[in-house]
């Protein structure tokens, strides 16, 4: 099943979309919180606007270095154990929407391509064999970093935590296997990333049985799972497009501040 957050210039909506991502079925209430029922509208993808399919309530947690290529490739060595960070959730934004890079602070933005999980059910020091139960789907997420500021502060909060960039999309995909999913990224619609799930040093299960050891994980809390090699950097004016099957594409323009 697959479900889009959107609106027609009106309050913010959910609905089902079907297999071939063109059409959408109105449902009533929030899926993460609520039974939803179908309301009978039915619109299609291209008259609406694509939101982000969740605004995380608490936190985004992420990944670092969770593919081996990748953290080779930033002459990193891979940790023993997932690397953490947080993310606000005023990073969020949607497919399509612009993520724009504050040109006053930073001069070197990179893309990252990643599978992100989305939690359904509050959780706290789960195996991974019960991670499944707290799974509610998959989305998209590119998680954009300055490196110059990575490298600089010396921690991750400004370099990845900064407005716009976090976007999540188009819709979340309950029913996926993530053991070995392709994750394609596109910069000006030239491949930069064409990576696998199956390359992950931790798995889902293990991330997410990590993450709640930490911390308690809620509703709508989501886990950005590692990027594969090929991140490269992303100027005002480019077009980045992450593609993962099974799921669909999220697109989004990038631009300077003003």
């Amino acid at each position: 099943m697959r479900i889009a957050r959107y609106t027609e210039g009106d309050d913010p909506v959910y609905g089902l979309v079907d297999a071939d991502g063109q059409k959408i079925a109105e449902v009533s209430g929030d899926p993460l919180y609520q039974r939803i029922e179908l309301t009978g509208k039915t619109t299609t993808v291209d008259e609406v606007r694509l939101l982000a399919p969740v605004i995380p309530r608490s936190k985004i947690i992420g990944i670092g270095r969770n593919y081996a290529d990748h953290a080779a490739e930033m002459g990193n060595a891979v940790p023993d154990e997932p690397m953490m960070f947080l993310v606000p959730n005023t990073a969020v934004v949607g497919p399509g929407d612009p993520v724009v890079i504050p040109t006053e602070l930073t001069s070197e933005v990179s893309f990252e391509g990643e599978l992100a999980v989305i939690i359904g059910r509050m959780c706290k020091d789960i195996e991974p064999e019960e991670a499944k139960k707290v799974i509610f789907g998959y989305t998209i997420a590119n998680d954009v970093t300055a490196r110059d500021l990575q490298r600089g502060d010396g921690q991750w909060a400004r370099a990845k935590g900064m407005d716009t960039f976090c976007p999540l999309g188009p819709w979340i995909e309950t029913d996926l296997d993530p053991q070995d999913v392709s994750i394609t990224t596109l910069r000006d619609g030239e491949v930069a990333q064409d990576g696998h799930s199956s390359d992950m040093v931790h798995g889902v299960a293990a991330l997410i049985s990590h993450c709640s050891k930490s911390f308690t994980l809620l509703p709508g809390d989501v886990i950005l799972t590692g990027t594969p090699a090929g991140v490269g950097r992303v100027t005002p004016g480019q077009r980045i497009d992450i593609e993962i099957d099974a799921i669909g594409t999220l697109s989004n323009p990038f631009v300077a501040s003003e």
